[in-house]
């Protein structure tokens, strides 16, 4: 074999491998969590501040005394796209009975023209390290997206989700709460 084709053979058979790993270690990340029983208030989450996309600082906090659906995404993640359209239909149903925060691990710029091409109501927050960061202190140790948490009104953290939330899974998590 020609030093050529024996180098594209193996760089072909390198990147296969190399698929193959990332396809392997995003499978083991998108499983759900386990749900997790009421616990108390985490103060780290009800602390924590995030600019808008007007780039104003938003405290978490803010959120408190209805039941909140807060869920960690990104403009480049499939998972988190397919679900952002039943939050949208969700927050309209129930309306004011619950809340619904997207807090977007990405460049601002992008968040923008998603949100404006997918017409997102809800409030939509921008992190980057810090996000992570709180992500997985609430749970989420492989930084997995989409990852999606549910707190009571009381601010109890009732439920984690890594991966995406379909419909049926969602309404099941918010109707012991309203």
């Amino acid at each position: 074999m020609k030093k050529p084709v024996l180098y594209l053979t193996v760089a072909v058979l390198a990147l296969a491998a190399g698929a193959g790993a990332a396809w392997w270690r995003y499978s083991q990340m998108v499983e759900p969590l386990p749900p997790v029983q009421a616990q108390a208030p985490q103060p780290a989450l009800w602390q924590a501040s995030f600019n808008d996309l007007q780039g104003k600082p938003q405290a978490l906090a803010q959120w408190r005394g209805k039941p909140l659906v807060l869920n960690f995404w990104a403009t480049w993640c499939a998972p988190c796209r397919e679900e952002m359209p039943e939050f949208m239909a969700t927050q309209q149903a129930l309306g004011e009975q619950v809340r619904f925060v997207g807090l977007a691990i990405d460049n601002p710029a992008d968040v923008q023209k998603y949100v404006q091409e997918l017409g997102i109501a809800y409030p939509i927050l921008v992190g980057e390290q810090s996000a992570m960061e709180l992500m997985r202190a609430e749970g989420n140790r492989v930084g997995a997206l989409p990852f999606t948490l549910v707190y009571d009104a009381k601010g109890n953290k009732v439920a984690a989700h890594a991966g995406r939330l379909d419909q049926a899974r969602l309404d099941a998590l918010l109707k012991p709460l309203l």
